[in-house]
């Protein structure tokens, strides 16, 4: 228990350091290229143009769930770009900042949280892009749409507990970037964000199986947020079951990260 509070701890003292070196990680990732920070919003738009084609255009997907499509899909996958980036920056970020792990008084449990503030910034801009052109579609933001924040919260810490993990295992099995990337390829269809699940209402067991995905909770809630204006308080069990999920996924990050950690200079 001690080792999973001392984590929560160290990063409340250095908050101001997080939100520094956080800040410096977003400037600096794409520092010497001519568009600079702009990279950053490229992929992900060229991502939802790329979906937004393939299934408006060539599959003549007009609606799903009743949303536009184009609602539908962007509504779903902002909060996954967000798990995905997160995900794939704190899984490296000891690796990238192997230099900092190599010092004996640097925080470095501060590391993997600073990769997943700086994936936030990007994902506050694809949060406005989102809900403008839900507006423009007739879907006004309303006091529903603050639940946006609570959801953020939601993939915040749900991706810092597995990061904890990760990047701490990644440090001695390098092949786990690659799995993760697997995993997020799969998952981004197995949430889902591109279809609508009710289309198995015939397999009820299968549509429980997708709702064990923690993230299936997230993009729902953020579509709830933005079209659905659908309260929290409707998912009171889903609710429950997802916090008791990140919990535990915080809890065993916390003490796989505390465990290895004293190994991490050696390997690095």
């Amino acid at each position: 228990m001690n080792k999973i509070l001392a984590l929560p701890m160290e990063l409340y003292h250095n908050r101001k350091l997080i939100l520094s070196l956080a800040k410096n990680d977003f400037k600096t990732k794409y520092a010497g290229s001519y568009l600079g920070i702009v990279w950053a919003f490229i992929q992900p738009i060229v991502t939802i143009l790329v979906y937004w084609f393939v299934f408006s255009v060539g599959l003549k997907a007009g609606t799903v769930s009743n949303y536009p499509f184009v609602l539908y899909l962007v509504s779903g996958i902002v909060p996954w770009f967000f798990f995905q980036d997160a995900l794939n920056g704190g899984t490296n970020a000891l690796l990238e900042y192997n230099y900092l792990v190599k010092k004996v008084v640097f925080k470095i449990s501060i590391l993997p949280i600073v990769k997943i503030i700086s994936a936030l910034f990007v994902h506050a801009f694809f949060v406005i892009f989102a809900l403008i052109l839900c507006t423009c579609y007739g879907y006004r933001p309303s006091l529903y749409t603050l639940q946006i924040i609570y959801y953020s919260i939601c993939t915040f810490l749900l991706v810092l507990g597995m990061v904890y993990a990760t990047s701490a295992i990644v440090i001695f099995f390098r092949d786990l970037t690659q799995i993760i990337n697997i995993f997020l390829q799969v998952g981004v269809w197995m949430t889902p964000i591109m279809w609508d699940v009710n289309i198995l209402n015939s397999h009820p067991w299968v549509i429980r199986l997708f709702k064990l995905n923690p993230m299936y909770y997230v993009v729902t809630g953020y579509r709830d947020s933005m079209l659905g204006h659908v309260g929290i308080w409707n998912h009171l069990s889903w609710t429950v079951y997802f916090w008791v999920v990140t919990i535990m996924l915080f809890g065993l990050g916390s003490v796989i990260f505390k465990r290895l950690k004293p190994h991490f200079a050696d390997v690095l």
